[in-house]
């Protein structure tokens, strides 16, 4: 089914119903309404942070941002051969961010963006959109630090959509349509902030 015009209102609708908008490539002219059977979410409370990766990041003490470069993300997140971010894309999750709905974060090797990752949130779900590596470990960096945040600001939902072989080497798991809405429907009744007061970002 082809997407009418994305606007806000229509997006957070949409995902409200656990159906999320993709193009079938960024030269698409148009955008298709998406939903899995099954899909990819992130256990928040079970997220565990590999010892390899702590001593990497304690090593490279990356500098950790939050919407300081949404543009910057979501141009790495569409800078690969295969993208389902097209113009129209860029210009809907843009106005999202505009309006506080969408958010990036940003992990930074001196002054080179290292990885982010950028989503839309909504009560107390968190839809991850797409994340990049700029340098190594960029990406999971970024989810490590995002998931620490995720954890402190109460949310109850990290959704990945569709479950990769990455994502799963990460520890997303995949969840039946019927219990993803079931947890979907409880994740948005729940008062949650990404900008949890008096929160620093660590491990």
């Amino acid at each position: 089914m082809t997407a009418p015009e994305l606007t806000p209102d229509i997006l957070l609708r949409a995902y409200a119903m656990g159906i999320f908008p993709m193009a079938d490539s960024a030269e698409a002219t148009e955008v298709q309404w998406v939903t899995a059977t099954r899909r990819g979410v992130f256990p928040i409370d079970g997220f565990h942070v590999s010892r390899s990766l702590s001593r990497h990041i304690r090593r490279m003490a990356p500098r950790v941002t939050v919407d300081a470069a949404f543009d910057a993300v979501v141009r790495g997140c569409a800078d690969r051969p295969e993208t389902w971010i097209n113009p129209a894309i860029f210009a809907a999750y843009r106005a999202l961010h505009d309006q506080g709905h969408a958010h990036s974060l940003e992990v930074w090797e001196g002054e080179t963006l290292a990885g982010g990752v950028y989503g839309v949130v909504l009560g107390g779900a968190f839809f991850g959109e797409s994340m990049f590596s700029a340098r190594v470990n960029g990406s999971k960096m970024a989810l490590a630090f995002l998931m620490h945040r995720l954890r402190a600001g109460g949310f109850a939902l990290f959704d990945t959509q569709f479950l990769t072989p990455h994502l799963a080497s990460l520890g997303a798991v995949e969840l039946p349509r019927r219990t993803y809405e079931a947890r979907l429907a409880e994740a948005l009744q729940v008062q949650a902030t990404f900008f949890p007061p008096g929160y620093q970002s660590g491990f």
